[in-house]
């Protein structure tokens, strides 16, 4: 495997132990971001837009058709676990904050095979395998050092014939939308703010879609990427040649 660009993070276990405390911090702000509103309301053509991009991605979700035993990393509030409800045959969902889980309990509410696990990623084995991993804006808090890791992690949790799907950001999002929250960016690192005016950082590392495909590739893993103006999404599976 291959090691990559060098990750330049000093102290990554202190970061990320920092983003974890701003996003059970952000649990009750983060519909804001997605919904675009309040300070990330930028008037009615640009959410238009939004939703237009967002319906993209929502279609080329349902094309893949993630079904059987579905296994959610950092499911957040629930915006996508609706969507993986629909056509599962199980839903297991992961995140590391009580916060943003109770929230995605509430969206959701009863479901026959619905299961919630609290857990940090950087921290956790799966005690099964799953016919889908489906992740979204979550590899872009990946360090680049943990890449690697994390791929393999996302290997184990898979059934020989498992595939994944994945969403995030594209750099293009910030760039013109001039997100308020964020008030500096260097080395994979960005400052944030939330609501209530207290700053933390936050891992952020921007993948493009050709060179997302082809570092999966070199990880054995074929994949199809593709993106919006500010979202990537799409596909991988181990690698013939490669599966254990």
């Amino acid at each position: 495997m291959s090691a990559g660009r060098p990750d330049p993070l000093p102290g990554v276990d202190g970061l990320l132990a920092e983003q974890l405390d701003y996003y059970r911090r952000r649990a009750f702000e983060y519909d804001e971001w997605w919904q675009r509103l309040g300070r990330y309301d930028h008037g009615a053509d640009h959410a238009a837009e939004w939703e237009r991009q967002v319906g993209e991605v929502e279609d080329a979700l349902e094309g893949f058709a993630p079904g059987g035993d579905v296994l959610e990393l950092a499911g957040g509030t629930g915006w996508w676990t609706e969507r993986l409800a629909g056509t599962a045959s199980t839903l297991t969902v992961l995140d590391a904050s009580v916060e943003t889980l109770e929230l995605n309990r509430r969206r959701l509410g009863p479901r026959a095979g619905l299961r919630y696990v609290v857990a940090d990623l950087f921290d956790w084995e799966p005690d099964r395998r799953y016919d889908t991993v489906f992740f979204s804006f979550w590899l872009s808090h990946v360090p680049r050092r943990r890449f690697a890791p994390f791929w393999e992690l996302v290997w184990r949790c898979l059934s020989p014939q498992g595939r994944v799907f994945l969403i995030d950001n594209r750099r293009g999002l910030e760039e013109l939308l001039v997100e308020h929250h964020i008030v500096e960016e260097a080395d994979g690192v960005q400052r944030r703010t939330l609501n209530d005016g207290s700053a933390h950082r936050v891992v952020k590392v921007y993948w493009e879609p050709a060179e997302l495909t082809a570092r999966l590739g070199l990880e054995g893993w074929e994949a199809e990427i593709g993106g919006t103006r500010w979202f990537i999404y799409g596909s991988a599976r181990p690698a013939a040649h490669a599966r254990r």
